[in-house]
């Protein structure tokens, strides 16, 4: 059934592109727990196993039904375009008691027996409590699932984002909506989106914001009650290779020509990334990653784009051909 959004004049001045830890924390959580979500993330779950092991994700499980809402306050949508997960944790403890009562009780309202169980009695009796709890656990399943992996899955969300952000600029917001995912569509002013459930909502001057996510997959998230912007998630381009090695595979002609450290940054470029990204994946010393991005981009094979407070690299069709050795 279709979820829709109905767009008015001043939403199309209000939609953005946003990444954000907090979700990507919240759907690794919920990952652990769908065997369905697991398909493109094997080598992760290996790393993270025996650490996982070790966290108590029960009462967040408690507020993930099979079909219905988890509470909003706990994943807002990002509070700007790059968030860190220290900025989004704390407007999480700062919800409001009474705001989170409401949609706790409507999350535990979804899975049959959660409400009347001992853990969702506690938390409908003290929400603010509850709030403080289910932070602390969700702070607790970042540093632990997520945040180790943190520059890979930032370096592919911004690749997203830009990618995206291109594409808007060459089809407009009504051409990139329906490419952002095949259950989507367009049309004069209103965004369906195809999923459980049936909801119409009028966007009434907030915007949509739109997000990319690695664990979101292979679901497209549309909601968001008020008071929260209403946003579109979807799952981010190129996760299928999210955890291959790129190191390995640097062709040696590249290597003889440009030297391995050049030629390394150069091969790992298939999707724009930052520094960190590039220095965390290919395990080098992010001053050597940034002084080899530097030759290559005099060299005219690579050009940089900022977003927020990174710089993305991203290779020229020059830089393209030499990597690929069609040059």
């Amino acid at each position: 059934m279709p979820y829709h959004l109905h767009f008015g004049e001043d939403d199309f001045l209000n939609c953005r592109f946003a990444l954000s830890p907090l979700w990507e924390t919240h759907e690794a959580v919920r990952t652990l727990r769908r065997p369905e979500r697991q398909g493109y993330h094997p080598a992760w779950l290996r790393r993270i196993r025996s650490a996982a092991a070790g966290l108590d994700l029960e009462p967040l499980w408690l507020l993930m039904p099979e079909r219905g809402n988890s509470p909003d306050c706990l994943m807002p949508p990002p509070i700007g375009p790059a968030a860190t997960f220290e900025e989004e944790i704390a407007a999480v403890r700062a919800t409001d008691p009474g705001l989170a009562r409401t949609e706790l009780a409507i999350s535990l309202a979804d899975t049959p027996g959660a409400a009347g169980s001992p853990a969702g009695r506690a938390m409908l009796a003290d929400p603010a409590r509850a709030v403080r709890e289910l932070a602390d656990t969700m702070e607790a399943a970042w540093h632990t699932l997520v945040e180790p992996a943190w520059p890979r899955l930032r370096a592919l969300l911004e690749a997203d984002i830009a990618f995206h952000s291109r594409r808007l600029a060459e089809v407009g917001l009504a051409g990139l909506l329906p490419e952002l995912d095949r259950r989507v569509a367009w049309d004069a002013g209103r965004l369906t989106v195809d999923s459980r459930g049936e909801h119409v909502r009028e966007l009434g001057g907030q915007g949509l914001v739109l997000m990319p996510s690695v664990f979101t997959w292979p679901d497209v998230v549309s909601g968001f009650e008020p008071p929260w912007q209403p946003a579109l998630v979807y799952p981010a381009r190129g996760i299928g290779g999210l955890w291959a090695e790129s190191s390995d595979r640097t062709p040696e002609a590249l290597v003889r020509l440009l030297g391995r450290g050049r030629a390394a940054v150069l091969a790992a470029l298939a999707e724009p990334a930052a520094t960190t990204a590039l220095a965390h994946r290919l395990g080098l010393a992010p001053s050597s990653v940034s002084a080899h991005l530097s030759t290559l981009r005099d060299a005219g094979l690579l050009v940089a784009h900022r977003y927020g407070h990174q710089v993305l690299y991203e290779r020229t069709p020059l830089g393209s051909a030499l990597a690929s050795g069609g040059a």
